[in-house]
C-alpha cells in the first residue's frame, strides 16, 4: 500500500481545482500526477471509465473519478468535516458547490478563450505539457485547444451574449469580494463544501488566465486573496483580526452571501429551467434503463435550452450533471424538519433562488461505477 493517494490532475483543470483545495485544506497527504503521465491511460482510465479530471487513486488503489465523488469519499469517512451541522448553512453550501460546477461555467470559458492576447502564450504552455512527449504533441495541443474553443460557444459565449456574460460575471465578482472583505471563507472562518465548488471556476480560469486574473487582482482583491488562502494549508487569515474558528453562529446566512447569490440567479435559474426542459423532453422519447450511463449533454433539439437573461435570449448545452448536483440541494432540503424547511425556503426566497428547490427531471441520476447513470 502507497503512503500518498495520487491526484491525477492538472493546474488548467476547472475541476482539479475544487478536488485538490479539499486534499490541501484537510491535510490529506497526496501526490499530484499529470494526466500525461504513462500511468493515467494505463492503469487509471481502464477503472475510471472516462479520461475526466480530476481522478483519484486512493491508498488502497480504489480509483474514484469526478471531484463531487472524490470530495464525498473522503467527506463520508471522516464524519463530514466540511458540512455545515445547520439547516440554512447546509443548503446555501450545497448551492453554491452547484454553482461553482455548472453556474459559472461561461464566465469562465468566455475569459480564457476570448481574450488570445493576453492568454494564448499561457494556454498553450498548459495544454502543451499536459502531455507526454510524441511526435504528434503540438497538433494535439493545437486539437484539444481548438475543442476547448468550440466548448466555450456550447455554454453559450458568442458576440451576442458577450456584453451580458462580463456584466454579470462583474456584479458577481464584487459582491462577492464585499462579502469576502467581511470573512475569509462564504459561511465564516473555514471553508465548507461550497467553498471547494465554487473554488473550481475561480482558480484554474477565472484566477490563473491572464486576462481574468488581472480583473481579479485590480478589482476583486478580497477573491483573490480567498483564492490564494483556499490553496494552502492553514486557515490564512491575518488581515482578519479577530477571526474565529468554524462557521458563523446561529445558522447565520450574511446579507453579504445573499447578496451574491441573486446575482447569479439571473442566469443560473433560467437556464437550469430550460435544461430541465429539454432533458425531460428528451427523457420522453427515449428507452433508458435504470444504469444506463448519463452522457455529459443530452436533451431536445441537439441538447440545447433556450432561456431569457435580462431580456436578452440565450442557448446553452443542457447538461445532466448539473441535476446531479441540483439534487443534493434537494434532497439535503427534503431531509429538513418542516420548521427548518419553513426557515430556509425564506432564505431561498429573498435570495431568488427557490425555484430550484421545484426544478427537477423525470429521472434521478446517481454516481455508480465512477459514471453518471440515470435511475
Amino acid at each position: 500500500m502507497r503512503d500518498k493517494h495520487q491526484l491525477y490532475a492538472i493546474p488548467h483543470s476547472l475541476y482539479s481545482g475544487r478536488a485538490r483545495s479539499y486534499l490541501i485544506k484537510n491535510g490529506i497527504a497526496y501526490e499530484e500526477l499529470s494526466s500525461g503521465h504513462e500511468s493515467f491511460k494505463a492503469e487509471i482510465v481502464p477503472v475510471a471509465k472516462l479520461a475526466t479530471l480530476p481522478t483519484l487513486r486512493t491508498l488502497d488503489g480504489q480509483v474514484i473519478r469526478d471531484g463531487a465523488a472524490i470530495i464525498e469519499y473522503f467527506e463520508a469517512a471522516n464524519g463530514r468535516p466540511c458540512r455545515p451541522k445547520t439547516p440554512k448553512q447546509q443548503i446555501v453550501s450545497a448551492l453554491f458547490d452547484l454553482i461553482g460546477a455548472e453556474g459559472l461555467l461561461r464566465p469562465a470559458m468566455h475569459y480564457r478563450w476570448n481574450f488570445p492576447e493576453e492568454n494564448l502564450s499561457f494556454l498553450h504552455y498548459h495544454f502543451f505539457h499536459s502531455q507526454g512527449e510524441h511526435p504528434e504533441r503540438e497538433a494535439k495541443t493545437q486539437r484539444i485547444m481548438d475543442k476547448m474553443r468550440y466548448a466555450a460557444m456550447m455554454f453559450g459565449v458568442n458576440a451576442d451574449s458577450q456584453q451580458i456574460v462580463e456584466t454579470l460575471y462583474m456584479e458577481f465578482l464584487l459582491a462577492l469580494d464585499k462579502h469576502f472583505a467581511q470573512f475569509p471563507y462564504l459561511l465564516g472562518w473555514k471553508p465548507c463544501i461550497g467553498d471547494f465548488g465554487l473554488l473550481a471556476p475561480l482558480f484554474a480560469h477565472l484566477g490563473r488566465d491572464p486576462k481574468p486574473l488581472q480583473i481579479m487582482q485590480q478589482q476583486a482583491v478580497h477573491v483573490f486573496r480567498w483564492v490564494e488562502r483556499m490553496n494552502r494549508p492553514a486557515q490564512d487569515a491575518p488581515e482578519y483580526y479577530e477571526a474565529g474558528s468554524g462557521y458563523l453562529a446561529n445558522d447565520e446566512i450574511p446579507e453579504t452571501l445573499a447578496a451574491v447569490l441573486r446575482v447569479i440567479s439571473q442566469d443560473l435559474v433560467p437556464e437550469t429551467m430550460a435544461a430541465a426542459e429539454s432533458i425531460n423532453g428528451w427523457l420522453a422519447n427515449i428507452s433508458i434503463a435504470s444504469g444506463d450511463q448519463a452522457s455529459r449533454y443530452v436533451g431536445q433539439n441537439g441538447g440545447k435550452a433556450e432561456f431569457a437573461v435580462r431580456g436578452l435570449s440565450m442557448v446553452a448545452i443542457a447538461q445532466p450533471y448539473r441535476f446531479f448536483m441540483l439534487q443534493r440541494v434537494q434532497d439535503c432540503f427534503d431531509a429538513l424538519s418542516a420548521s427548518e424547511q419553513a426557515g430556509t425556503a425564506e432564505l431561498l426566497q429573498s435570495c431568488e433562488m427557490a425555484d430550484l428547490l421545484d426544478i427537477k427531471l423525470d429521472r434521478r441520476l446517481a454516481q455508480t461505477d465512477n459514471l453518471e447513470v440515470w435511475l
